[in-house]
């Protein structure tokens, strides 16, 4: 019975007390120190340019021109007539077949009779 007491209160006060994991622990070492040069560094160089020819152009390709159309020469359309107005001729007269006049009979006279007595 007294371990067990003595298990609880080991558990207890190792919860309260502040564990290793909780602590953040930031070590800093100080910066190395700084060299003091006697001399100081020359200057870089300057650049020395050299001329560079610029790159070739990028060749394209291109169809050659469409031709030129060949023009052949085509004479003038005859000029249109110029129409006059005429009037239209005369009517022809149109003949309807008459036949002749039946002829005429020819009269005798007769003289009336005589008169009966």
């Amino acid at each position: 019975m007294a371990f067990l007491i003595a298990t609880f209160m080991v558990v207890i006060v190792s919860l309260t007390l502040p564990s290793s994991t909780h602590a953040t622990y930031k070590y800093t070492s100080p910066p190395p120190p700084t060299p003091v040069y006697k001399y100081k560094s020359p200057p870089p160089p300057t650049p020395v340019y050299e001329y560079k020819s610029p790159s070739p152009p990028v060749y394209k390709y291109k169809s050659p021109p469409p031709p030129t159309p060949v023009y052949e020469y085509k004479s003038p359309p005859p000029p249109t007539p110029v129409y006059e107005y005429k009037s239209p001729p005369p009517p022809t007269p149109v003949y309807k077949y008459k036949s002749p006049p039946p002829p005429t009979p020819v009269y005798k006279y007769k003289s009336p009779p005589p008169p009966t007595p």
